[in-house]
């Protein structure tokens, strides 16, 4: 064995923000599991106590382990594998054994990633496209990234998928990097702060709260969120406050579906169908004479009414406006290759009466046809309707 450093020394290598079990030897057994904490297995005192502590580093697949041993009588420590420690003499005991947290596959996949991007915005040799971003200028590409994650999911892209996952990661350590480097917060606090989130919101799964079903489940979140943000059970929050969030946070067409549920809850409803119907014809009126004015601001007013008095129609006949708009996109697409496949010569080149009988043609031919993917997403998109 070889002398290393004094016990203090090795003391404050120790990370404390991490977590440390400590167990006596003669209290050590098979079924023990750190959990992947790091281990400090005290009173090691006999021939009996090293047998335990091998036996149990076996168990774990630890045996090769090297192991930090502390001399308690005099501070000082050595090193040891795991499968040398019965070659220990008598006369050396008594020692402590430090055994090192293990890092799962996962923690060793993603320290490589943490490390590139922080090379990446190195000012000595990074990349200046990587030193000049900022959290600000990142934002499209997050949105991007998530979207192209999404369509990856939809097209069921096993390999599309695990890429732009990757990609989404990389802004999520990317953002982590640029305000470890002001001192704001890091990737750890990124991991640990998602983890406590999580643990706090399941008491169900980590404490002792029984649950029945799936509305206990939600009742309990929202009244864990709720006491997250300083909010009594019996607190009214300003349902003005509530949708104020949604728009902030969500891409419009979903934000305007999130605030017209919201608002009928609350009690601003119409009576029926015919309503909503009304209130359409209203809107449309209203835009059409905005465009004969000329005023682009109240353009974009009115015809903002009129879109989201469409999304009420939608949630009135239970349809996701989202999934609709996607659907509209894939079919338009899909029409336009057809068209393409039939002619011999560029659409810049045809006339618009040509391209129309070739429209027509196209959408009677398809008109019976949906692509998977389009009824995937209109699967999804009633589903999600469903269980809103």
């Amino acid at each position: 064995m070889q002398n290393l450093s004094p016990l203090p020394f090795f003391m404050n290598t120790l990370d404390s923000k991490a977590g440390l079990e400590v167990i006596a030897a003669s209290q050590l057994s098979r079924e023990f599991n750190p959990d992947g904490l790091p281990v400090l297995i005290t009173q090691i005192e006999g021939r009996e106590h090293l047998e335990k502590l091998v036996d149990w580093l076996s168990v774990q697949g630890l045996l090769a382990q090297v192991l930090t041993l502390i001399a308690p009588h005099n501070g000082t420590t050595l090193t040891q594998t795991g499968s040398e420690l019965l070659t220990i003499e008598d006369q050396a005991l008594p020692l402590q054994a430090y055994v090192a947290a293990q890092l799962s596959p996962q923690a060793i996949a993603l320290q490589p990633l943490i490390a590139t991007v922080a090379q990446l915005r190195n000012p000595e040799g990074g990349c200046p496209w990587d030193l000049a971003q900022t959290p600000e200028t990142l934002i499209p590409y997050i949105i991007e990234e998530a979207y192209e994650t999404v369509d990856a999911i939809r097209r069921g892209d096993v390999d599309a998928i695990a890429d732009e996952l990757g990609d989404l990661l990389l802004q999520v350590v990317l953002q982590s990097q640029i305000a470890s480097e002001t001192q704001q917060f890091s990737f750890i606090e990124v991991a640990n702060g998602i983890t406590q989130k999580l643990i706090r919101r399941h008491p169900h799964v980590f404490g002792d709260v029984k649950v029945n079903s799936v509305e206990d489940v939600h009742a309990n979140w929202e009244q864990i969120k709720a006491a997250e943000k300083g909010e009594s059970p019996g607190q009214t929050v300003p349902l003005s406050q509530k949708l104020e969030r949604y728009t902030r946070r969500l891409p419009p067409l979903m934000a305007g579906l999130k605030l017209s549920e919201k608002a009928a809850a609350a009690g601003f409803e119409w009576p029926d169908m015919d309503g909503v119907w009304a209130k359409f014809y209203e809107e449309l009126a209203e835009f059409q004479e905005a465009l004969l004015k000329g005023d682009r601001t109240e353009q974009e007013a009115e015809l903002g009414d009129l879109i989201f008095t469409l999304i009420n129609i939608a949630r009135w006949c239970e349809i996701d406006p989202s999934a609709a708009l996607h659907l509209t996109n894939l079919k338009l697409i899909q029409r336009i290759s057809a068209i393409e496949q039939k002619m011999e010569k560029p659409l810049t080149e045809h006339s618009p009466e040509e391209i129309d009988t070739l429209w027509q043609a196209v959408k009677q031919a398809l008109k019976t046809q949906v692509s998977p993917l389009a009824t995937e997403v209109l699967a999804k998109g009633d589903q999600s309707t469903k269980t809103e």
